[in-house]
């Protein structure tokens, strides 16, 4: 139980930083009950004045896919959408739990059916937490997460793993990410001075270029929210990203960890990019839900991120492939298509859509990440100050 205990206090303390009389909302799945409860009752210890959980359940779920028609399950609901808008007005914290209970849940469902989902809700929850709320995204380890990570549901091992990687091990878990988000907002800083224009990723099978938008920020470690209340968005997080210009990424990458998409497991995901888009797709297994996701909306085929990870990360030690894209993402280089961050500018949570895509900056309702990291791999940035390599052979250089 002390460990989830430390989970819960993390995902309080270092994660969202709840403040005292503040409304929480958490979104989990059936499958995280007994760390649901613990993740609630820390947020009460912190003082907030109410926890609502939102759950979620995977047969429920796909029973909606095999029964519902396309149109509902695409349907946005005007209580859902004043919701939202009810949390951001209270100014509520964001807590969501993740770790598939079933990552072969859709398997055999029809692609398109398994990827809807009501758009305009997911838009206006994403334009709320990244603009006016303070939100943490947490890995809760369950006995299916650990079938589809080790071939057997042993969640002790599982547990063992998630420590690790979340810093569970450490005399203060709180402090200790603090402390690691100073060193990579340390690395983000040197990014800024550097005023890059572009990056390029190069590796076995991965050679792109993407575009940056001038005077774009390099994010490390967390976030400040408008009152001036640090928080981590991830845990954990081991990258120093930022959102590129939609409209310039060329190249071809090939994705070095399977993706869970859409309720199934997508191996060997290759892709190619002209004119900032995804113009092509293919894999080993799984490609149908790719393309599926790629039609959501216009700005699906476009990235939304660029991120930087190297071999020192916590999650890459561990040499476990966790079939979880927040654990996942983290072990290497990485990009997503869809949804960009507002924040990547100076003043983009102030903006209008129209305003943001002016700069460059991605709208969708999707934002997948996929990694394209790992041994081998090589980063450099192109700016005014001419070429410098930032990752060499999966190590921080620069």
């Amino acid at each position: 139980m002390d460990r989830i205990e430390r989970f819960a206090d993390v995902v309080v303390r270092a994660g969202v930083n709840i403040q005292p009389g503040q409304g929480v909302i958490l979104r989990t799945d059936t499958a995280h009950l007994e760390i649901a409860r613990a993740v609630v009752a820390a947020a009460y210890a912190a003082g907030a004045a109410w926890v609502e959980p939102i759950w979620s359940d995977g047969p429920m779920r796909r029973s909606a896919v095999d029964h519902a028609s396309l149109e509902s399950l695409s349907a946005s609901r005007g209580w859902a959408l004043q919701r939202i808008r009810e949390w951001a007005e209270q100014g509520v914290a964001s807590i969501a739990l993740h770790g598939d209970a079933d990552p072969h849940l859709l398997d055999g469902a029809d692609p398109v059916r398994a990827a809807a989902f009501p758009a305009e809700e997911v838009r206006a929850l994403r334009e709320q937490v990244m603009s006016r709320l303070r939100w943490t995204i947490v890995g809760a380890p369950n006995p299916g997460w650990a079938n589809q990570v080790f071939g057997e549901p042993d969640t002790d091992r599982l547990w063992e793993a998630v420590s690790t990687a979340m810093r569970l091990d450490a005399p203060d878990p709180a402090l200790a990410w603090r402390e690691r988000a100073a060193t990579l907002a340390e690395r983000g800083a040197r990014l800024d001075e550097l005023e890059l224009t572009s990056v390029r990723y190069v590796g076995d099978g991965t050679d792109l270029t993407v575009g940056l938008i001038p005077g774009c920020r390099w994010t490390g470690g967390g976030l400040v929210d408008a009152a001036g209340v640090p928080f981590m968005p991830n845990i954990p997080t081991e990258e120093v990203f930022t959102s590129p210009d939609r409209r310039s990424a060329e190249g071809v990458i090939r994705v070095t960890k399977p993706l869970a998409l859409s309720g199934k497991i997508v191996h060997g995901l290759r892709l190619e990019l002209a004119g900032g888009r995804i113009v092509s797709v293919d894999a080993d297994s799984g490609a149908d839900v790719v393309r599926a996701q790629l039609e959501t909306d216009p700005g699906a085929r476009s990235l939304g991120e660029v991120s930087l990870v190297d071999s020192d990360s916590r999650i890459a030690r561990t040499g476990i492939v966790f079939h979880n894209t927040l654990f996942d993402e983290n072990a290497g280089c990485h990009v997503a298509w869809g949804s960009s961050f507002a924040f990547a500018v100076p003043g983009g949570a102030g903006m209008t859509v129209a305003e943001r895509e002016e700069l460059g900056l991605n709208t969708s309702a999707v934002h997948t990440d996929v990694v394209i990291g790992g041994e081998g791999i090589t980063v450099t940035g192109t700016g005014p100050k001419g070429t410098v390599e930032i990752i060499r052979n999966d190590e921080w250089v620069l």
